[in-house]
């Protein structure tokens, strides 16, 4: 590199033009980090992602052609094209630096393509980390385009397109307008709710778990106490309470002690879905944020490349973190291990991410980006350290005159190993008791109850999918890759197909028989109220489109089907099959079924009678509206029309009830006047609320609305009231200004317009010469600036 420098100094001087080399990389904050390695004849150029792709708005697929796909370039990217195009022309070498998947091979074949560039000035250049040594090294190692890759890229895209653009309408007319299907997106749904109808369908039974509390004398002759388990639960309470009366008059000696050693190892380095499970597990990150703050740390040369399925370390990051290890914690902290990847059809990279440089410890940056460099960063670490040992100890309890026996485990750590800087964390989120140190007793020794009890224990449903959970799903079943984890899970979402929330489980009342001194006491005790946070559950849309499509496109939702496909585009990556062909064989099994569905599935899905009202004798539906989930009352009719009332967010089509679906119709419900004023409440788009006159007031969380009384509602009035009043700093009534406290601070307001405070000034001690002055300045800042805001908030919008 230095002669290099010399050599281009030495020509400058002589007045030689060197060379002019164009690299091209995707993203803009890419290029800046690229650029600092490079020298002064290297120009570095974003091509912002893809600079072409499939019309939006149409199907752009030619059936008649071999499934040619038909790109365009977006009218926003044409200025971007010309730009790189002047760039290209100038230049005598062409570097494509695109990502090293397969969507990064496409990019770098679009760009080939549009800019009419030839093999001899091109070369395709990856790197799997933004660095001096990986950029100098595979400038000095380019090849051509991999177009088995991009093959790969187009099958899955143009695959994509006609199954969306073809079961879409299919929803249109037989569930809604405005709805969409997709190969994977539509198998993800189906995961959540065939997880929900389990749910709904389990029915918990009950078991008696009977525990102990025992004085016992230790070797060193100190009374100690020892919790203990039956190792059997009781299915009946007559059973439990029997056992405990059998336990008032009998004695309890020390059977076994049982000391063993055990192991405990470090997970591998980080893929990209062990990546997204791990960071919504230990930060509640959504994966589409991990992702997004994983592509900003490759990006600034923090970490290696985050699309990846591969668990292996390269030569240089396994030195680096031996040295780390031994340098923090000495050399029997460290184990060298060389993980191999077992997933089918790895093809993303060929290394597991880890931090660029492994010495460098912590990182610059936001508080996300730390904590997830940190994580990468201990990930790394943990799996080059040695295995913790761990020794446990089972002591088992004789009952005398009883085969059941009490057991109390216990376990130490001998040597922390790994654990010394990282434990995984796991999805099940049932507490577990923690383990700690037992006492050193010896066998046969006789030990004292001081107290037992037999407690009500139910089972657990099935656990409700969490962003993490679903990724591990569709990794194990080979639905979707890398690249499609985050991008599947956000599109059910923001199609409302699956909400993401908080769900509250009832209370349940258990049983409890306690036995302390000789007397049995029952009690009935009460559950506190659970809550599963972040949960993922299918909403009446995504019930009735995973209904329609599992029963007319039952291939489609296969699951074998769907990895299936994926297998095959694995093989079209590596040259096995042809691509178009490939699409071939599934459009002609596919689109027949299109087109009988259209013709053959009757009236509109997902309809359904809960029974008869009894005021008015009229049959109760449910099914989809134009604007969401409807209970209906009475049939369309030339006479009368039907009476409707929307599902609350907690209701669905699946599990609501004629009972729940009348009483839907008792809102809004008047409940009194106060001041001369009506109270009414009722349930709109954001939730239950009381109306008072004007205003408008939310019901507290959980309260539900039929249960709502006049003075409950009295109560919130006056709260509202000292809310407003203590929001109003103050006011000017002649002109019609108020300065008031906000979410965001004290602001003026004025007819309806709000305007900023500047920080320098204190909102108290504002006159209306103050007021009126920032109101002027502000009405008078260059349009322009309007212009610019307004421009990306529909930029946004539309996106």
């Amino acid at each position: 590199m230095f002669l290099c420098t010399i050599f281009q100094m030495n020509h400058k001087k002589r007045g030689i033009t060197m060379p002019k080399k164009l690299v091209i990389v995707e993203s803009p904050a890419k290029a800046k980090t690229i650029e600092k390695f490079l020298g002064d004849d290297y120009s570095v150029m974003s091509s912002k992602g893809h600079i072409r792709d499939l019309k939006e708005k149409e199907f752009s697929v030619d059936l008649n052609n071999n499934y040619k796909p038909l790109y365009e370039i977006p009218a926003d990217k044409q200025e971007l094209v010309n730009n790189l195009q002047k760039a290209a022309d100038k230049s005598d070498i062409i570097w494509l630096a695109s990502d090293e998947d397969r969507e990064g091979e496409a990019i770098a074949w679009h760009l080939y393509e549009v800019l009419g560039l030839t093999e001899a000035k091109t070369r395709r250049i990856v790197f799997h980390e933004i660095t001096k040594t990986a950029i100098q090294k595979a400038i000095e190692n380019p090849r051509h385009i991999n177009l088995n890759l991009v093959d790969a890229q187009q099958a899955r895209r143009v695959l994509d397109r006609i199954v969306g653009f073809e079961l879409s309408p299919v929803l249109w007319k037989k569930i809604k307008p405005a709805l969409s299907a997709g190969r994977v997106q539509s198998v993800t749904v189906r995961l959540v709710v065939e997880r929900e109808r389990e749910i709904n369908n389990f029915k918990a039974e009950a078991s008696y778990r009977v525990t102990a509390i025992f004085n016992v004398t230790d070797t060193q002759g100190k009374d100690v106490e020892l919790k203990s388990e039956l190792s059997k639960r009781f299915t009946t309470k007559e059973e439990a309470k029997s056992f405990l009366e059998a336990c008032i008059n009998t004695t309890f000696t020390i059977e076994q002690i049982e000391t063993k050693p055990a192991k405990q190892t470090p997970a591998p380095p980080f893929t990209t879905s062990t990546l997204q499970q791990e960071a919504s597990r230990k930060f509640g990150f959504p994966v589409g944020l991990t992702m997004r703050i994983a592509q900003k740390l490759y990006e600034a040369g923090k970490i290696t490349y985050m699309r990846t399925d591969s668990v292996n370390l390269s030569d240089l990051a396994l030195g680096t973190a031996k040295q780390e290890i031994i340098e923090m914690a000495g050399e029997k902290y460290h184990t060298f291990r060389q993980y191999h990847t077992k997933s089918k059809g790895a093809q993303e990279a060929h290394e597991a991410i880890r931090p660029t440089y492994i010495n460098q410890h912590a990182i610059e940056g936001t508080l996300q980006e730390k904590k997830l460099y940190d994580l990468i960063w201990k990930r790394t670490i943990a799996s080059q350290m040695s295995d913790a040992q761990i020794e446990k100890t089972t002591i088992s309890i004789n009952v005398n005159g009883k085969t059941e026996k009490f057991v109390s485990t216990g376990e130490i750590i001998k040597f922390d190993g790994f654990l010394k800087v990282y434990l995984e964390s796991t999805d099940d989120d049932q507490e577990q008791e923690a383990k700690g140190i037992l006492p050193k007793l010896s066998l046969n020794q006789p030990l004292q109850l001081i107290s037992a009890e037999a407690q009500e224990r139910f089972t657990q449903h099935p656990p409700r999918y969490t962003e993490a959970s679903l990724v591990r799903k569709l990794e194990e079943l080979g639905i979707g890759r890398p690249s499609t984890y985050a991008p599947t899970i956000s599109t059910i979402q923001n199609r409302e197909y699956v909400d993401k929330k908080e769900i509250e489980n009832p209370p349940r009342t258990y049983e409890l028989i306690t036995l302390r001194k000789g007397q049995i006491k029952e009690e009935i005790k009460k559950e506190k109220v659970t809550i599963e946070k972040g949960k993922l559950s299918p909403t009446s849309i995504g019930f009735v489109v995973n209904d329609f499509l599992t029963q007319h496109f039952p291939d489609i939702m296969n699951y074998n089907f769907t990895a299936k496909v994926e297998n095959d585009f694995d093989e079209i990556a590596e040259g096995k099959i042809n691509w178009t062909k490939s699409i071939d064989n599934f459009y002609k099994a596919f689109h027949p079924s299109v087109e009988e569905a259209m013709i053959n599935t009757g009236k509109k899905a997902g309809e359904r009678q809960l029974g008869i009202d009894p005021k008015t004798g009229k049959p109760v539906f449910v099914k989809i509206g134009r604007f969401g989930a409807v209970v209906q009352i009475g049939e369309k009719s030339p006479v009368e029309k039907p009476q409707f009332a929307s599902l609350r967010s907690n209701q669905t089509l699946e599990t609501i009830t004629l009972e729940e679906a009348l009483d839907l119709f008792k809102l809004p419900m008047t409940l009194g006047q106060y001041e001369n004023e009506s109270i009414t409440v009722s349930v709109g788009r954001f939730g239950p609320y009381i109306r008072y006159g004007k205003t408008f007031i939310s019901l507290p969380k959980g309260q539900d609305p039929l249960e709502m009384t006049i003075e409950k509602a009295i109560e919130l009035i006056k709260a509202k009231r000292i809310t407003d009043a203590n929001r109003q700093i103050k006011s000017f009534d002649e002109d019609n200004i108020l300065i008031l406290n906000g979410r965001f601070g004290a602001y003026i307001t004025q007819n309806g317009k709000n305007y900023k405070i500047p920080k320098d000034m204190t909102p108290a001690e504002l006159t209306l010469e103050d007021c009126k002055r920032l109101i002027t300045e502000a009405a008078a800042k260059p349009k322009k600036q309007l212009a610019k805001g307004m421009k990306h908030f529909k930029k946004t919008t539309k996106k």
